[in-house]
């Protein structure tokens, strides 16, 4: 059985894993719920990811996304590959920088 990943977003930030997986079961078996919280505070951000067969997942697509849950209007769509990021240069010398570490070329090689 192959299985489809939606992205659940607008979420009331009160919101639970438990609510999450009542709601997408109401229509079928969910596989998992993980619902994001801050990394730096631990506070919901708002947003999550159901784990559904594709078949329940095309039903709740249609059926969830768009409905009002909680006073909020959900965002329901099929979650996309998360892009890789480049991460921005933070200064200091990790010795992999050629002349622009932190002896500023002064190297002998």
């Amino acid at each position: 059985m192959s299985t489809t990943k939606l992205f659940v977003g607008n979420l009331p930030f009160s919101t639970t894993e438990e609510e999450v997986r009542a709601l997408f079961q109401e229509i079928g078996e969910v596989q998992s719920v993980n619902l994001i919280n801050d990394r730096e505070t631990g506070r919901p951000r708002g947003f999550g990811f159901v784990e559904l067969s594709t078949e329940v997942a095309q039903v709740a697509l249609r059926e969830f996304d768009g409905m009002e849950f909680n006073g909020r209007t959900l965002r329901v769509n099929e979650a996309r590959e998360r892009e890789r990021r480049e991460r921005p240069f933070r200064g200091g010398d990790r010795g992999d920088r050629g002349d622009r570490g932190g002896d500023r070329g002064h190297r002998r090689y």
